[in-house]
C-alpha cells in the first residue's frame, strides 16, 4: 500500500478555509486504498497570537495528522533585498499582460533572480515552520507521494523542492501578483505533476511557466453535502433573517472585496428589499457593523447546509478563486449565485453552467443584478435548475477520484 502525505498549512474539523477543506475531502476518499497522512502546522488561525492546536499527532477520520510549530523570525540587520524580489516580480507581471512571458519561460523555465528574498518572505510568513520542512527532508523515503495545496504559502515551496519527482502538486493558483514570484519557477517546473482545478487555471499556468511547466492536467475537486441542521434551533441560534444575501467563506478584506459597499449601496437605493447580508465563517477582520449585516462566526456544516437551503441569493465577490467549492455547494442545492467578472475561473463558470450563475462587473451591474435576482421568484429558479445541471455532470467525485488516482499511481514510475 503507498503512503502518501498531504501539506496544507491548517488542517481539523473546525477549519473551513477552501484549501484545508479541499485538502480534507481528497483525504479522506483515500484512506481505504493509501496509507494517507497531513502534514501541517499547529495553527489555527492566520497568526501566531491566535489559538493553536496541540503538537504531535491526531487522526481524524482515518487520516493520521502530524502537526508541527511554526517559527516566523523577525531578522535583525541586514536582510536580502526584498524589494529587488518585489521588482522580477513586477517585471514578470508585465510580461505577462504584454503576452511574453510564456515564450521567455520557454527560453529561461527557471528565474534565480530574486531568491533569496523570496525565501526571506517565506520564512517571515506565520505558517513558516523549519520542523515541519526538515521533517519532509528527513522522510523523503518514508512516502510514495507528497500532495501539496496551495501556492501561497511556504508549505508548497519547501515541499516541491525538497521532494522534487514525488510533488503531485495542487496549486489553487490565481491571477494575482504573487504568482509572479520568481521562485514559482521551481515549484512549477520541478513537481512531478501539477493538479488543476479549472481549465482557466490551467491556462493561466501554462502562459506564465511556457513548455517546461511539469506534466499537467485537470483533476478538480468535489465537495460534500451534510444533512441540514433543524432550521428553527440554525436561524434562533444566529438570529438569521427570513430573506437573507450569503457569503460563506473567511470574513476578510482580500475575499470580500467591495461587498459592504455594493450592498448597502443597493439597500439604500431600493429600501422595500428586505434582504440583509449573512456572512458565514471564521472573521479576519474588523467588523462594519451595521443592522442589515450580521455575523455568524464559524458554523457546523449541518448548519452551514441549513443556512445555504434558506438563504435567498448567495454571493462570491473574490477576485481570487481557483474553483469556488461554496460556488459547487450552492448550485447544487439549486441556489442562484452572484459573483466577481474580475475572477477568471467565475467567468468560466458562468459560461459553462449557460448561465446559471450570476456575474457582475462594479458596484452599478451589481445593484441591477441583486435586484433582478431579488425580485423574480422565476428567474432565481430557473438558474437554480441550469446550476443544479451543470453540478451533476462536471462535479462527479467517482471521476474526480479516478484522476486523483490515476496521477498517484503514475508519480515516481
Amino acid at each position: 500500500m503507498k503512503k502518501i502525505a498531504f501539506i496544507v498549512i491548517r488542517y481539523g474539523q473546525e477549519i473551513n478555509g477552501g484549501a484545508e477543506l479541499h485538502c480534507k475531502m481528497l483525504a479522506e476518499r483515500l484512506v481505504d486504498k493509501y496509507q494517507v497522512e497531513v502534514l501541517t502546522t499547529n495553527l489555527k488561525g492566520y497568526s501566531n497570537q491566535e489559538n493553536i492546536f496541540k503538537e504531535g499527532e491526531e487522526v481524524i477520520n482515518g487520516v493520521l495528522v502530524r502537526r508541527f510549530k511554526t517559527d516566523p523570525y523577525k531578522r535583525k540587520g541586514h536582510r536580502p533585498n526584498v524589494w529587488a524580489t518585489r521588482y522580477i516580480r513586477s517585471i514578470r507581471f508585465f510580461l505577462y499582460k504584454m503576452h511574453l512571458l510564456q515564450y521567455i519561460a520557454n527560453c529561461i523555465p527557471i528565474w534565480k533572480c530574486g531568491k533569496k528574498g523570496s525565501i526571506y518572505l517565506y520564512r517571515k510568513n506565520c505558517f513558516y515552520s523549519s520542523e515541519l520542512f526538515t521533517f519532509i527532508r528527513k522522510h523523503k523515503e518514508d512516502y510514495d507521494v507528497f500532495i501539496p495545496i496551495t501556492i501561497d504559502y511556504p508549505e508548497v515551496y519547501y515541499t516541491v523542492t525538497r521532494v522534487k519527482e514525488k510533488a503531485l502538486l495542487i496549486p489553487t493558483m490565481h491571477y494575482q501578483k504573487s504568482s509572479f514570484y520568481p521562485g514559482m519557477t521551481e515549484i512549477f517546473t520541478q513537481a512531478g505533476y501539477i493538479a488543476f482545478n479549472t481549465q482557466a487555471e490551467q491556462q493561466l499556468a501554462e502562459r506564465i511557466f511556457g513548455k517546461h511547466m511539469s506534466p499537467h492536467g485537470i483533476v478538480s475537486v468535489g465537495f460534500n453535502i451534510f444533512p441540514p441542521a433543524e432550521w428553527k434551533e440554525t436561524t434562533v441560534k444566529y438570529q438569521l433573517p427570513q430573506e437573507y444575501l450569503l457569503y460563506v467563506g473567511r470574513v476578510e478584506n482580500s475575499k470580500l472585496d467591495h461587498i459592504f459597499d455594493y450592498f448597502l449601496t443597493y439597500k439604500q437605493k431600493h429600501k422595500e428589499s428586505n434582504l440583509k447580508l449573512v456572512l458565514v465563517g471564521g472573521i479576519f477582520m474588523d467588523k462594519i457593523e451595521h443592522p442589515d449585516i450580521i455575523y455568524t462566526g464559524f458554523v457546523e456544516e449541518e448548519e452551514k447546509t441549513a443556512i445555504i437551503n434558506h438563504a435567498k441569493i448567495i454571493v462570491n465577490p473574490s477576485k481570487y478563486e481557483s474553483l469556488s467549492l461554496i460556488l459547487l455547494e450552492a448550485l447544487s442545492q439549486k441556489k442562484v449565485m452572484l459573483v466577481n467578472y474580475q475572477c477568471n475561473v467565475m467567468r468560466e463558470h458562468f459560461k459553462n453552467s449557460n448561465q446559471a450563475i450570476a456575474i457582475y462587473k462594479g458596484k452599478n451591474d451589481f445593484i441591477k443584478q441583486l435586484y433582478q435576482l431579488d425580485t423574480s421568484d422565476i428567474l432565481r429558479k430557473e438558474m437554480g435548475e441550469r446550476g443544479a445541471l451543470y453540478i451533476q455532470e462536471n462535479y462527479n467525485w467517482d471521476i474526480i477520484m479516478q484522476r486523483l488516482i490515476a496521477q498517484i499511481e503514475n508519480i515516481g514510475q
